[in-house]
């Protein structure tokens, strides 16, 4: 089969780097980042989270193939704000909504785990 071996899809290798980022030529104040072994599930994450930072204008990602286990993502700013910023800020929110869905969550088992008593 043409498949990968499967631990392949997870694991980076030594000296691999997780994220590497590019600038764009193409567009002012725009950056290329190369996220390996992550897939649509943390792409659409990022690009949803990019999008609700009015300072960035243009937010999009890919999956060049889908063997291939990593995916590009462009973001596009205002010239007062650097691509890189508002990536990190985009993953520092992402962190935070998920922690408040755990806690909301833990709070909400430990409720009907109660309530069950």
């Amino acid at each position: 089969m043409n498949a990968p071996p499967t631990f392949e899809s997870f694991l980076l290798f030594e000296g691999e780097k997780k994220i590497t980022i590019q600038k764009d030529t193409k567009v002012p104040n725009a950056a290329i980042f190369t996220i390996k072994k992550e897939d649509h599930t943390l792409g659409n994450l990022l690009r949803t989270q990019l999008f609700k930072d009015p300072q960035v204008i243009f937010a999009g990602y890919k999956v060049p193939h889908p063997l291939e286990h990593y995916f590009v993502l462009r973001v596009q700013t205002t010239s007062d704000y650097s691509p890189q910023e508002a990536f990190q800020n985009a993953i520092t929110d992402l962190i935070s909504e998920v922690s408040l869905l755990d806690e909301q969550f833990r709070d909400g088992v430990k409720d009907k785990q109660e309530g069950d008593l």
